[in-house]
């Protein structure tokens, strides 16, 4: 299992994923899941996967070597958009699927990838999607402003609540580590180093990529504080009053 959240915030995009892939509780390793491909000046494209790690691979090999969109072949790196970026990473997971779909059916092992595809390329717009095992993708919005792929579902409260495309890109780091705590705090299956990357709109390179490791001191006064900030705010609630 892992967790990836992407924010699509007014002011550019905040990225992070863990780095735990098992096969029970006695096989883990670590992988990262962020893949990052960067010219700086002319693109910055930004992948986090989910799911079954072998076709996630698969999948980035492809758009690293290129695969054929509308006619013409194209890698991660020559799309002229990041709509067509989406596109390519849809066709390359349909090809690992023509390719692998029907071996693993005969394992009994299923079709699992979940792709986040972040970024802007030069003279475009700024742009977040999610791209599903079938090849098709959404987009993000300002009225949608993060996707999760992975276990979510403990690092979605604090998105749910706090932010919104309004939220700085200083309060978004705060709030996906916040997102990412709660998870591994929750989940065995999901847990650090983390990969954080931070893109400010228009500026076409990285602002910020940093692997967050168990000793980092930031990540530490983060997951502290909120857990106390938690305990007090339970403290100070009223107990419920019944008529």
């Amino acid at each position: 299992m892992t967790y990836c959240v992407g924010l699509y915030l007014k002011d550019g995009l905040v990225m992070l994923s863990d780095t735990r892939t098992n096969a029970g509780v006695d096989h883990i390793s670590t992988f990262s899941k962020m893949h990052v491909f960067e010219v700086p000046g002319e693109r910055m494209v930004t992948l986090m996967t989910a799911g079954n790690l072998a076709i996630s691979q698969s999948v980035i090999t492809l758009l690293q070597q290129g695969v054929e969109l509308d006619g013409e072949h194209h890698t991660i790196l020559t799309v002229p958009s990041l709509f067509q970026a989406a596109q390519l990473v849809g066709v390359a997971i349909r090809h690992v699927w023509k390719r692998d779909g029907g071996p693993l059916r005969e394992q009994r092992v299923d079709f699992d990838v979940s792709i986040l595809v972040g970024g802007q390329i030069r003279e475009r717009q700024m742009r977040l999607f999610q791209v599903y095992s079938a090849g098709n993708f959404i987009e993000a919005t300002p009225d949608t402003a993060f996707f999760q792929i992975g276990d979510h579902k403990y690092g979605k409260p604090i998105l749910d609540r706090a932010l919104t495309y309004e939220t700085s890109i200083e309060d978004g780091v705060k709030l996906v580590l916040i997102s990412m705590d709660s998870t591994v705090r929750s989940n065995l299956s999901v847990g650090l180093p983390l990969d954080l990357l931070v893109y400010r709109r228009d500026a076409l390179r990285t602002e910020q990529r940093r692997r967050i490791s168990e000793d980092d001191a930031c990540f530490k006064q983060i997951s502290e504080g909120w857990s106390t900030a938690l305990r007090e705010a339970f403290r100070a609630l009223p107990h419920p009053q019944w008529p």
